[in-house]
């Protein structure tokens, strides 16, 4: 843009400096021809061109002929008068009405300017006829065709300048809208890996930290009487900070959850499932229905934290006896349910504390939703005071090339994990 602009700058200057070539060109070429007898009296032709030219440098060098259009309408009156005084000198004078036209059109309005070109052409025509003592066609066309093409040349630069302005214009709000939906999808990115990072830590860290306080206060109140089942608990709650240190590597990474590296998805839920019972002693069940198959990771990543921040729930608040985890395929479709026969809550009050400015209410199910909904599928809650809780999940199945195409590129990935071990491997 920048460049455009020093470009018709310098186009401007350009012709600035023809034009001024031009008339002082005219005037030597008048005071020429009167020198040689062919242009009238050398001496009121030299006079009468000295004084143009004198009126004529004037112009550029005060600022107020650029600035003011009523300066500069003076300035084109006083230089009309030396042309004349010109064209009475010399018939050679009718030259110098075509770099008239462009001055006038230039520095005076649409209206003014068409006006005072006229008023030239009509002021050569009569005097060129004076000199020739004889009004023809002839001495009518010149002038006339000189001012139509001073005024078509003026007319559509000026055209070609405006169009250029909204052009630049046009591309300096485009600029700034880029610039500005640039930074809206900067925002938005941010945002949407902060949420899915604070999912991740509620669904596998917060979760875990849980599994191990539990585990560390069974072991405080088994010792100092039974050390053996203390160290079973410790070993436990090391076990469970090992595996959260991977899972925490793995998210930051947004790689595939190590239960589901190599195992499918219903070994990940059984594997869930007993180390929520041996590490909070909450008899925990898992019952698989239909045929498996296999599923894209984002689906599977999706109902494998579902299921653990459904049960990480049932843990720490629920008071449950027992919790039911069922897993169903289904054509076109797979879900996911949870239930635990616990306390239970209200729903919607969890959800107005959760809206609340500064309130508790909870990540857990606004995450859980928000992993449906991503994939296209549906997140349904049905509690009630004493009542327990059930939770279902129920996401669309993708095609089998797209659940081939999944699994060939889960395959890969084991693959190369494996071939970087190994070659880390001393």
């Amino acid at each position: 843009m920048a460049t455009e602009r020093s470009r018709t700058t310098a186009v401007a200057r350009v012709l600035q400096v023809c034009l001024h070539l031009l008339v002082a060109g005219l005037l030597a070429l008048a005071v020429a021809r009167a020198a040689v007898g062919r242009g009238g009296d050398l001496a009121a032709v030299t006079a009468a061109a000295t004084a143009m030219a004198a009126v004529y440098a004037a112009g550029p060098l005060v600022g107020a002929v650029r600035r003011s259009p009523r300066a500069a309408a003076l300035w084109l009156a006083l230089l009309g008068a030396t042309w004349v005084g010109v064209l009475i000198a010399t018939p050679d004078g009718v030259w110098l009405a075509f770099p008239l036209y462009f001055l006038e059109l230039h520095l005076l309005g649409r209206r003014a300017g068409l006006a005072a070109v006229a008023l030239t052409a009509v002021a050569a025509i009569v005097a060129y006829s004076w000199h020739q003592h004889t009004v023809s066609v002839a001495a009518a066309i010149g002038p006339a065709l000189g001012a139509a093409v001073a005024t078509a040349t003026v007319l559509g630069y000026q055209a070609l300048y405006r169009e250029s302005e909204e052009r630049r214009r046009l591309i300096d709000e485009l600029t700034a809208a880029r610039a500005d939906l640039a930074a809206a999808h900067h925002t938005a990115g941010v945002l949407a890996e902060r949420e899915r990072l604070a999912r991740e830590i509620h669904d596998t860290l917060a979760q875990s930290l849980s599994s191990i306080q539990l585990l560390l206060r069974a072991a405080q109140r088994a010792l100092p009487e039974r050390t053996e089942a203390a160290a079973d608990y410790v070993e436990q709650a090391r076990q469970a900070a090992q595996d959260n240190l991977a899972e925490a590597r793995r998210f930051v990474r947004a790689l595939t959850p190590p239960d589901l590296e190599s195992d499918s998805l219903p070994v990940a839920l059984q594997r869930l499932c007993a180390t929520t019972t041996a590490h909070s002693g909450l008899p925990v069940r898992l019952h698989v229905s239909g045929d498996p198959v296999g599923l894209p990771v984002p689906q599977e990543v999706a109902l494998l934290r579902i299921a653990q921040s459904a049960l990480g729930n049932a843990v720490r608040h629920a008071e449950a006896s027992h919790a039911e985890v069922t897993l169903s395929y289904m054509e076109g479709e797979v879900a996911l349910d949870v239930f635990d026969d616990g306390a239970g809550f209200d729903p919607a009050a969890v959800a107005a504390a959760a809206g609340t400015a500064g309130g508790d209410g909870g990540f857990g199910l606004p995450s859980m939703r928000a992993r449906a909904r991503a994939l296209g599928g549906t997140f349904t809650v049905e509690s009630a005071p004493g009542e327990g809780t059930a939770l279902a999940v129920l996401l669309p199945v993708a095609p089998a090339d797209e659940q081939r195409s999944g699994e060939e590129q889960r395959a890969g990935g084991v693959r190369d994990r494996a071939v970087s071990g190994a070659e880390e491997r001393p």
